[in-house]
């Protein structure tokens, strides 16, 4: 969990990065609907770097299997939608388009697997934690 730790760590950071070349190198270059896909992909990605650290705490605290998972699928989400949000932006190539879906999906299966997770570290019938 390390290396997660690490790599949430750098995205957080590259996130923060991105923010700031959209809003003061981009601006002025890119249409308003490009610049605006640019932006969702780092807000998706700087979501996601934070629940990906939620993650590693979570790992400590109930080591499980589902949490590997969710981190891979949240990391291959940051990759796919945000990646192809970016690609689309700067490179105006619509094909980068269709793949932003697939990340969306990456998405949606690490957060189910974070619930899933959750859940079966819960002692139900006691309501413990």
């Amino acid at each position: 969990m390390k290396i997660i730790l690490s790599i949430s760590a750098f995205s957080g950071m590259l996130a923060v990065i991105l923010g700031a070349f959209a809003a003061h190198g981009l601006k002025s270059k890119l249409p308003e609907a490009l610049l605006n896909a640019f932006q969702t992909g780092v807000q998706y990605q700087m979501f996601h770097s934070l629940a990906l650290i939620l993650i590693v705490i979570m790992y400590r605290q109930m080591p499980q299997g589902l949490l590997v998972w969710s981190a891979g699928f949240m990391l291959a989400g940051i990759l796919f939608f945000s990646g192809s949000l970016y690609m689309l932006a700067l490179t105006q190539v619509k094909w980068f388009g269709p793949i932003t879906p697939l990340g969306g999906v990456c998405f949606i299966v690490g957060w189910a697997l974070l619930a899933a997770s959750a859940i079966k570290g819960t002692n139900i019938i006691e309501g413990a934690s």
